[in-house]
Order: C-alpha cells, then structure tokens, then sequence
C-alpha cells in the first residue's frame, strides 16, 4: 500500500465521513473514494458498507484497521524523532560551565529545558581551570558558559550574557585587605598566582596581567591549577589572583580576604561552542540560558553578590 491509501483508509475508519476524510487530507471526495477503491482493489475486498446514510467498516475492514494503525503510528512516530534529531532539539547536550556563578546559570537553564524540552537532556560539568577550551575541542562538551574573552579561532558563540565586578583575593594578613577598595596599579605590591596549564597568552593575560595600566611590572607567585590550590596558596601569602565577585561568597575562607577593584573591568560571561557545531540543541539552550542569567542578574540567586552582577544586552 502507498503512504496516501494507508492514511486515507485509517482517516475514513476514524471519521466514516468521505467529506470529513477529504477535508483532513485536503482533497477532493472524488479522490478519496478513487484511493479506498484502489485500496479495496489492491486487499480484493471491500473494506467498507456504504449507503446513502452512513459508512461502516467491514469485519475485514477492522482487521485491517487493528493491523495497520500501530504501524502507522510506529511510522509518525520515527518520522518525528529523526526530525527532532535534525534540528538538535532531542539527546544528551554536554554542557561546561566556568565557576560557581556560571553552574547556577547552567543549572537554572537545565531545569527550564526540563519542562519545555524534555527530549533534551543536559548534562553539566565544571571547566577545568587550566585547561578553558580543551574538553570543548575535543567534543567532550557541547557548549560552555565561561568568562571572556574567548579570541579562538576554532570557536564560536553568543553575546555577552551578563557582568560582573571584579574582586582582589588576597592573604588577609596584607595592608591591601583592609582597604575599602583598590585598584590596578595597586597589583604592583603583590605577586599574582599564575594559571599553570593550556591557557591561551591572552587569557592568561586578561587574568593575570603581567604590568599595571601605569606599565608597573606585577610579580608572580606559584602557579596553580584549580581553585583550593589558590586559596591555600593566599592564605598563606604566597600571592594574590584576580576574581569574579561571587567568588568571596562561594569561596570563604579564613585567611583569605576579598577586595573590591575600583577600576578593573567587569568580567563578561558568555556562551561558546565550536564553530559549525552551533546546533538547534545548543541555540535552545543559549536562548534559555539568556533568562537564566537575567533571573540570576535581578538578584533571583542568593548566591549573587549585591550590585555586582548587571545583564547584558
């Protein structure tokens, strides 16, 4: 049997109307009826009683009903999920995520797809810090929320999803903690923890700048590769590191002090993935991800630090 016979004997079963069988397939009566008689003639026996009243199935007619539906369904059913596949909206999506305030957004935009996307599952994992870009080259991620900049050629993503000030993590033994705040020149009286691992120049640059704006030299301390490493390594004066505000919530310590900058840049977070991989998957879950920063920015997350976290765009 054509796809046409097998819908149009399945719509007549359901309605037993020729008319309302014709308006659902958007054809003319006369081309249904052409279709069930071409069906009868094809099985070599009528399928249906019709009379000047009504249409009924013959008992071969509910045979054939009961075989074919399942089947049918079965068909609409693969149809559907192929499509879905194609345009990225069904599977597992692989998501990284920077640091405690990137995960909250993540995590915010994974329960949303929960409800509007159940056919997309999300699974999340942290960045490593000495490593920004590798589990992503590798396809071990799909996307990541991290700070910017993100200059790779290989890479692509969205705008600026939100900012947020930054902070000086500093030995709260150091004249500097007890300042209200202080500024980048002030980088020149203690070393900077340097980032030990496959970090981009500029990345590094950004994050642990090697002069002040005044063009100061700023030491370095002991390199790191993750965050306990660094805040060990502050608390017992060994250096300092530049840090996103949240990090003084999420990262309390003792001995360990956190020192608003007064001019330093906000850090920038944003969405990126690799180039030509920016499926429907991955833009369902940038454009949710967008409302979970806004939430996130409007002070919704008790985790963020008042003032410090503003929107973009």
């Amino acid at each position: 049997m054509e796809r046409d016979e097998v819908e149009c004997f399945l719509l007549l079963a359901e309605e037993l109307h020729f008319g309302r069988t014709a308006e659902r397939m958007r054809l003319s009566r006369a081309r249904v009826s052409q279709l069930i008689q071409r069906t009868e003639r094809r099985v070599g026996a009528p399928l249906f009683v019709r009379t000047s009243r009504r249409v009924a199935l013959t008992a071969l007619g509910r045979q054939l009903r009961a075989d074919l539906e399942p089947h049918h369904r079965a068909i609409d059913a693969a149809v559907e999920r192929a499509a879905a596949t194609a345009r990225g909206i069904d599977g597992v999506l692989h998501v990284g995520f920077a640091n405690p305030l990137a995960g909250e957004i993540v995590l915010r935009a994974t329960e949303a797809l929960r409800v509007s996307h159940p056919g997309l599952a999300v699974e999340i994992c942290e960045v490593p810090l000495g490593d920004p870009y590798g589990q992503l080259r590798k396809g071990e991620f799909d996307v990541q929320l991290t700070e910017l900049p993100v200059r790779e050629d290989d890479l692509g993503g969205g705008p600026e999803l939100l900012a947020e000030e930054r902070v000086l993590a500093i030995a709260a033994s150091h004249p500097l903690a007890v300042r209200d705040s202080v500024s980048l020149d002030d980088l020149a009286d203690v070393p900077l923890l340097p980032i030990e691992g496959e970090v981009p120049d500029y990345w590094l640059e950004h994050h642990v700048p090697s002069h002040t704006p005044s063009g100061r030299p700023i030491g370095r301390g002991p390199a790191v590769t993750n965050m306990q490493e660094a805040l060990m390594l502050v608390a017992g004066g060994r250096g300092a590191f530049l840090a996103p505000a949240h990090t003084g919530t999420y990262f309390a310590r003792p001995g360990v002090a956190y020192v608003p900058f007064a001019d330093a840049e906000p850090v920038g977070y944003g969405l990126v993935w690799r180039a030509g991989h920016g499926t429907g998957a991955v833009q369902t879950f940038a454009r949710t991800a967008r409302e979970a920063a806004r939430d996130v920015a409007r002070g919704d997350a008790g985790s963020a630090v008042p003032g410090a976290v503003s929107v973009s765009g």
